[in-house]
């Protein structure tokens, strides 16, 4: 691995000290002068029409300053991620799709009186007939949600690549299956919050959010306001994993609230308010068939699933292709087809994850376990035989850049101490592996790249802006940690201004993978750009040339002679004497194919680069009771080059612990028809510490030519594929193939009994 002073290095985060003493501030801890509270009224019903809505008794509540309602006060603007996608009126107008959709809103002095409001406002409902499941809502005959949308299908994304009849036809072994994974929530610590104060120069927000940019212009047109008057500040955040990327009903509403009241609102969600009116993770059913030759190899893939997206389109082209095009750069497939359905029901609209796809990848790991032992091999053999390399071009024309996928899967296995155990076990103990890979920097239209620029104070500190988004993962702390490798500064000499739409530049913010791959890859140049105005500053001062020069340390010397130097901060107070500025710019867009798009033409690259990972679990079933035990999981993940392995291996921890036992053995929303049961933390079990068990990360570099010092991103793969590792392992364990997501104890139970009977 190279070598250089900071990257590659553990260095502490920079926001740490701030977070540990209580410091950090998140949009409930703000407050402004004359600050109001908003609160929502909200649909009981899963699908009505809205025939009227009485305000007035609300509106003469003593301490209500402002009520909003969709009929009165929206704009005629529908959201979505895409034009063909736009559906969803963020406040409604007409009718209502889900329980709990925001129907009118209050603000008011305090608290308790906006709660006393919403008792007050009168809403006159028509129920008309709900759907709750995909396969039922695309019968004929089945209630339409969207009238526009025929069988319910929000997005279809159909790829037919190769000759697959005819490689099912030739294969030695073709294996079917279905599978199935249920909704779950994002279960943020922080639960949604926004303040918003409009007043004649626009409207400033502080909310949670994955990407200011991103909120600002749908902001901005929902309102009906130009984008310049809309901004997004920075803010500590408590956590995203895909369900903050979006706008949210709740910024229209609370900035439609300060506008009317001429006041600024804020507006928090209760923990129940979270979980089922912000974005979830969507429900997933897969139909597949797999073609095998004699010797291991893959021939031919056949898939079919179905999405349960919800009320609303929000990401559905990128969430129904992400699974196909994961697991083509996972292994090098020619004859695929896939047919991909996102489809209304009248639920909660669905976010953005690697995680929520889980069931196509558990279907096509387990099917790889089941043509291992069908054709006498072991399941890491197989794997092997089948791993993407370097160079491969996939069947949809995404070419391969940087790829550790067989180091992985081999470091894995060996720290797992696989050979001695695979099979090998006492009843009831199982191993289990998986693997999988992530798109890096894929096409976000004009949002899709990242600039930054670099600033010097007179003391040679540098100050960086950029728009690069912190959910909790450290993307603040990596752009700090790349500009002061590059410009040879420690790292407390480099300071941060970020994810503020009113300074920094256009971001795609904590999205697509990319945080580190493209903002910290614009950082970077940006850096560089800065270094080559400081050496020809500085070789004059030294009297050699600039391509003479390095910088280390806070000084700038001559190669070979490092005792002819000088501080930065004298290079920097020379040229300001002599009316030089010194500013850095640096650019990043992600190298695809920008004919490429997600329905209409699924072919060309699609992503820069990708990481790659293996998983492997290790776990306990108890026979009688069908409980799973995860005893170990070992994670080797291929990140390029870790910018600061310590936050590498915490993400990686993270992403284990998520996938296996998040996804794998506790969490999944309990539904009475489109009523969410467990919208708690009391009924829907997230885990503990003491859930997790030990955690073995282990970091793979295959220096991407692309990324920045080499580095791709930090622990998705993990999240692919750590769930299916633990199927995996239940499988080596009681010798049943699960079938259903997540494996609780009745579950187990019941593929034993199953299996029993046959």
């Amino acid at each position: 691995m190279p070598e250089y002073a900071l990257v590659g290095k553990r260095v502490p985060r920079t926001d740490s000290v701030e977070k540990v003493r209580g410091e950090a501030k998140f949009t409930a801890d703000l407050g402004l002068p004359g600050m109001l509270y908003g609160k929502v009224l909200r649909s009981p019903y899963p699908h009505a029409r809205i025939l009227s809505i009485d305000t007035s008794r609300a509106e003469k509540l003593l301490g209500v300053k402002a009520v909003v309602t969709g009929q009165r006060d929206a704009k005629p603007y529908k959201w979505g991620v895409f034009p063909y996608t736009q559906d969803y009126q963020l406040l409604p107008i007409d009718k209502v799709r889900y329980i709990g959709q925001e129907v009118a809103a209050v603000a008011a002095i305090d608290e308790d009186i906006a709660r006393e409001a919403l008792d007050l406002i009168q809403v006159e409902y028509e129920p008309l007939p709900a759907v709750f499941e995909p396969e039922e809502a695309m019968k004929e005959g089945a209630p339409l949600i969207h009238e526009d949308k025929p069988g319910n299908i929000c997005v279809h994304v159909k790829v037919d690549e190769g000759e697959v009849d005819k490689a099912l036809a030739e294969a030695d072994l073709v294996l079917e299956g279905h599978f199935e994974a249920p909704e779950q929530n994002y279960c943020q610590a922080e639960p949604y919050a926004i303040l918003a104060n409009f007043d004649s120069t626009g409207v400033d927000i502080w909310c949670p959010n994955a990407g200011p940019h991103m909120k600002a212009r749908p902001l901005s047109r929902a309102l009906g306001i130009p984008t310049s008057q809309v901004r997004v500040h920075r803010v500590y955040i408590g956590g995203a994993f895909g369900g903050r990327s979006e706008i949210q009903a709740a910024d229209v509403i609370a900035c439609s609230l300060s506008r009317k009241a001429q006041r600024p609102v804020k507006l928090v969600y209760t923990r129940e308010e979270n979980e089922n009116c912000i974005r979830q993770r969507v429900g997933w059913i897969t139909y597949l068939k797999m073609g095998f030759r004699k010797d291991g190899t893959w021939t031919v893939g056949d898939f079919k699933c179905l999405i349960d997206g919800g009320a609303y389109a929000s990401t559905g082209p990128i969430a129904v292709s992400v699974p196909y095009m994961e697991m083509e750069t996972t292994y090098p497939l020619k004859n695929l087809r896939y047919d991909g359905y996102r489809v209304y029901t009248n639920k909660p609209p669905r976010g953005m994850h690697p995680e929520q796809n889980r069931a196509f990848h558990m279907a096509v790991e387990l099917h790889l376990d089941m043509a291992a032992e069908k054709l006498g091999m072991d399941p890491m053999e197989i794997r092997l035989k089948n791993a993407m390399t370097s160079g491969f071009v996939t069947a949809t024309g995404a070419r391969i850049t940087s790829c550790g996928f067989n180091e992985c899967i081999q470091k894995a296995a060996e720290r797992a101490r696989w050979k001695e155990k695979r099979g090998k076990l006492p009843p009831g103990r199982g191993i289990g592996m998986a693997c999988g890979s992530v798109m890096c920097g894929f096409p976000m239209g004009i949002r899709g790249g990242s600039a930054a620029f670099i600033k010097f104070n007179e003391d040679g500190d540098a100050t960086v802006i950029s728009g690069v988004v912190d959910n909790g993962q450290g993307n603040e702390s990596m752009a700090v940690q790349i500009a002061a490798e590059e410009l040879g500064l420690p790292v407390d000499k480099v300071r941060l201004v970020s994810a503020d739409t009113g300074i920094c530049p256009l971001d795609q913010g904590a999205y697509s993978q990319a945080a580190t791959l493209i903002s910290g890859g614009a950082v970077r140049e940006a850096a560089a750009d800065a270094k080559r105005q400081l050496f020809e500053v500085a070789s004059r001062m030294l009297e050699t040339k600039p391509e003479d020069l390095d910088a280390r340390e806070g000084n700038i010397y001559v190669k070979g002679d490092p005792k002819k130097s000088m501080p930065l901060r004298r290079v920097v107070i020379n040229a300001l004497a002599n009316n030089i500025t010194i500013m850095g710019r640096g650019y990043r867009w992600p190298k695809i194919d920008n004919e490429r798009e997600w329905v209409t033409n699924p072919r060309g690259q699609f992503a820069t680069t990708y990481s790659y990972g293996c998983s492997i679990a290790e776990v306990e079933v108890d026979r009688e009771t069908g409980r799973v035990k995860v005893l170990r999981m070992v994670a080797a993940h291929d990140c390029g080059y870790p910018i600061n392995p310590m936050a590498v291996e915490g993400q990686i921890h993270g992403a284990a612990s998520s996938s296996g036992i998040r996804c794998g053995i506790l969490e999944h929303i309990l539904w009475d028809g489109g009523q969410n049961l467990n919208a708690n933390f009391l009924d829907y079990w997230v885990p503990t510490a003491l859930d997790v068990p030990n955690i073995e990360p282990i970091i793979v570099a295959s220096n991407d030519p692309f990324g920045p010092f080499g580095a791709k991103e930090g622990s998705l793969s993990i999240y692919m594929s750590m769930q299916a590792a633990i199927a995996c392992a239940i499988h080596d364990a009681l010798g049943i193939w699960p079938t259903e997501a997540p494996f609780t104890p009745e579950r187990v139970l019941k593929t034993l009994g199953e299996r029993g009977s046959h």
